[in-house]
Protein backbone atom coordinates (compact mmCIF):
# COMPACT_ATOMS: atom_id res chain seq x y z
CA UNK A 1 0.00 0.00 0.00
CA UNK A 2 1.78 3.22 -0.66
CA UNK A 3 2.33 5.69 1.84
CA UNK A 4 -0.18 8.66 1.89
CA UNK A 5 1.58 11.51 0.17
CA UNK A 6 1.59 14.94 2.12
CA UNK A 7 -0.08 17.66 0.85
CA UNK A 8 2.31 20.60 -0.32
CA UNK A 9 1.57 23.21 2.06
CA UNK A 10 0.32 27.13 1.23
CA UNK A 11 0.41 29.64 3.07
CA UNK A 12 -0.04 33.72 3.78
CA UNK A 13 2.01 36.31 5.50
CA UNK A 14 0.27 39.32 7.21
CA UNK A 15 1.27 42.09 9.17
CA UNK A 16 -1.12 42.51 12.14
CA UNK A 17 -1.03 46.14 13.61
CA UNK A 18 -1.63 45.10 16.99
CA UNK A 19 -2.76 43.15 19.72
CA UNK A 20 -6.53 43.74 18.83
CA UNK A 21 -5.62 42.49 14.85
CA UNK A 22 -4.18 39.79 16.18
CA UNK A 23 -7.39 39.34 18.29
CA UNK A 24 -9.24 39.30 14.80
CA UNK A 25 -6.85 36.76 13.21
CA UNK A 26 -7.89 34.25 16.36
CA UNK A 27 -11.23 34.74 15.83
CA UNK A 28 -10.99 34.18 12.11
CA UNK A 29 -9.12 31.16 13.00
CA UNK A 30 -11.87 29.61 15.86
CA UNK A 31 -14.69 30.02 13.00
CA UNK A 32 -12.56 26.94 10.82
CA UNK A 33 -11.50 24.62 14.00
CA UNK A 34 -12.57 21.46 14.45
CA UNK A 35 -11.42 18.49 16.52
CA UNK A 36 -8.37 17.01 15.36
CA UNK A 37 -6.89 20.48 13.96
CA UNK A 38 -3.25 21.05 15.08
CA UNK A 39 -1.96 24.43 15.28
CA UNK A 40 1.80 25.67 15.93
CA UNK A 41 2.64 28.72 17.17
CA UNK A 42 6.55 29.97 16.66
CA UNK A 43 7.93 33.14 17.46
CA UNK A 44 10.29 34.91 20.02
CA UNK A 45 9.68 35.75 23.25
CA UNK A 46 6.98 38.33 23.91
CA UNK A 47 5.64 37.73 19.67
CA UNK A 48 2.15 37.04 20.76
CA UNK A 49 1.90 33.31 20.85
CA UNK A 50 -0.35 33.31 24.30
CA UNK A 51 -1.99 36.27 23.45
CA UNK A 52 -3.39 34.52 20.09
CA UNK A 53 -4.62 31.32 21.80
CA UNK A 54 -6.20 33.71 24.82
CA UNK A 55 -7.96 35.11 22.41
CA UNK A 56 -9.03 31.86 20.33
CA UNK A 57 -9.86 30.57 23.74
CA UNK A 58 -12.20 33.33 24.22
CA UNK A 59 -13.95 33.19 20.26
CA UNK A 60 -14.52 29.25 21.49
CA UNK A 61 -16.74 30.25 24.05
CA UNK A 62 -14.36 30.04 27.21
CA UNK A 63 -15.20 32.41 29.51
CA UNK A 64 -12.70 31.64 32.34
CA UNK A 65 -8.99 32.08 33.00
CA UNK A 66 -7.16 31.27 30.15
CA UNK A 67 -3.20 30.66 32.24
CA UNK A 68 -0.32 30.19 30.43
CA UNK A 69 1.46 26.65 29.96
CA UNK A 70 5.18 28.05 30.47
CA UNK A 71 5.29 25.94 33.54
CA UNK A 72 2.94 23.42 33.41
CA UNK A 73 3.38 22.76 30.06
CA UNK A 74 -0.19 21.77 29.36
CA UNK A 75 -3.39 23.51 29.84
CA UNK A 76 -7.14 21.25 29.05
CA UNK A 77 -9.74 23.60 28.26
CA UNK A 78 -13.69 21.38 27.77
CA UNK A 79 -15.40 23.38 24.88
CA UNK A 80 -18.67 23.01 24.06
CA UNK A 81 -17.54 21.43 20.60
CA UNK A 82 -14.03 20.09 21.48
CA UNK A 83 -11.65 20.25 24.23
CA UNK A 84 -8.29 22.32 23.11
CA UNK A 85 -4.99 21.71 24.83
CA UNK A 86 -2.45 24.41 24.84
CA UNK A 87 1.12 23.05 25.03
CA UNK A 88 4.21 25.56 25.75
CA UNK A 89 6.95 23.34 24.94
CA UNK A 90 9.72 26.40 25.85
CA UNK A 91 10.81 24.57 29.08
CA UNK A 92 10.98 21.28 27.56
CA UNK A 93 14.26 19.45 28.86
CA UNK A 94 14.97 17.26 25.55
CA UNK A 95 13.35 16.64 22.10
CA UNK A 96 11.82 13.66 23.19
CA UNK A 97 10.56 14.86 26.78
CA UNK A 98 6.67 15.58 25.42
CA UNK A 99 6.45 11.79 24.50
CA UNK A 100 8.19 10.88 27.82
CA UNK A 101 5.54 12.76 29.53
CA UNK A 102 2.75 10.88 28.04
CA UNK A 103 1.45 14.05 25.88
CA UNK A 104 1.22 12.33 22.14
CA UNK A 105 -2.21 10.96 23.42
CA UNK A 106 -3.55 14.23 23.09
CA UNK A 107 -2.76 14.08 19.44
CA UNK A 108 -5.25 11.41 18.98
CA UNK A 109 -7.78 13.55 16.85
CA UNK A 110 -10.70 14.20 19.82
CA UNK A 111 -9.46 17.74 20.17
CA UNK A 112 -7.60 20.66 19.30
CA UNK A 113 -4.18 20.93 19.66
CA UNK A 114 -2.18 24.37 20.31
CA UNK A 115 1.87 23.79 20.67
CA UNK A 116 3.68 26.84 21.50
CA UNK A 117 7.62 26.77 21.05
CA UNK A 118 7.06 23.58 18.90
CA UNK A 119 10.85 23.82 17.72
CA UNK A 120 11.89 22.58 20.86
CA UNK A 121 10.64 18.96 20.21
CA UNK A 122 12.86 19.17 17.21
CA UNK A 123 11.31 16.76 14.32
CA UNK A 124 9.64 14.69 16.82
CA UNK A 125 6.15 16.44 16.10
CA UNK A 126 3.89 15.58 13.52
CA UNK A 127 3.41 18.69 11.34
CA UNK A 128 0.55 20.64 12.09
CA UNK A 129 -2.19 21.72 10.32
CA UNK A 130 -1.61 25.14 10.46
CA UNK A 131 1.76 27.17 11.31
CA UNK A 132 1.63 30.51 12.39
CA UNK A 133 5.48 31.91 12.88
CA UNK A 134 4.89 35.64 14.69
CA UNK A 135 7.26 37.95 14.98
CA UNK A 136 7.34 41.69 16.44
CA UNK A 137 7.73 44.23 13.34
CA UNK A 138 9.32 47.36 15.20
CA UNK A 139 9.53 48.95 11.81
CA UNK A 140 5.42 49.11 12.02
CA UNK A 141 4.96 50.37 15.93
CA UNK A 142 5.44 48.38 19.51
CA UNK A 143 2.94 46.03 18.88
CA UNK A 144 2.95 45.47 15.07
CA UNK A 145 3.37 41.39 14.25
CA UNK A 146 4.52 39.96 10.87
CA UNK A 147 2.81 36.36 10.51
CA UNK A 148 3.55 33.51 8.33
CA UNK A 149 0.47 31.28 7.91
CA UNK A 150 1.44 27.90 6.76
CA UNK A 151 -1.88 25.40 5.96
CA UNK A 152 -0.83 21.74 5.19
CA UNK A 153 -4.23 19.57 4.58
CA UNK A 154 -7.55 19.98 4.11
CA UNK A 155 -7.94 21.79 8.07
CA UNK A 156 -5.04 23.68 7.40
CA UNK A 157 -6.11 24.87 3.86
CA UNK A 158 -9.93 25.75 5.84
CA UNK A 159 -8.11 28.09 7.88
CA UNK A 160 -5.84 29.71 5.40
CA UNK A 161 -9.24 30.25 3.78
CA UNK A 162 -11.05 31.45 6.57
CA UNK A 163 -7.80 34.17 6.85
CA UNK A 164 -8.91 35.13 3.42
CA UNK A 165 -12.84 35.51 4.53
CA UNK A 166 -12.35 37.86 7.41
CA UNK A 167 -10.22 40.05 5.05
CA UNK A 168 -6.49 39.98 6.06
CA UNK A 169 -5.57 39.61 2.90
CA UNK A 170 -7.62 42.26 0.76
CA UNK A 171 -5.91 45.24 -0.33
CA UNK A 172 -8.73 47.39 2.04
CA UNK A 173 -8.22 45.23 5.29
CA UNK A 174 -6.04 47.84 7.09
CA UNK A 175 -4.63 44.37 7.53
CA UNK A 176 -2.49 44.21 4.38
CA UNK A 177 -0.58 41.10 3.20
CA UNK A 178 3.04 41.68 3.93
CA UNK A 179 5.45 41.28 0.71
CA UNK A 180 6.89 38.18 -0.06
Amino acid sequence: MPAEAIPDPESLSLKLADEAATARLAQAIAGALRAGTTIHLSGDLGSGKTAFTRALLRFLGHTGRAKSPTFSLLEPYNLSSFDLYHFDFYRLSSERAWLDAGFDEYLDGRGVVVIEWPEMAGDTLPAPDLLLRIRCDPTAGADARLVEAVGRGPRGRECLNAIRAAGFCGPDSGLAAAPR
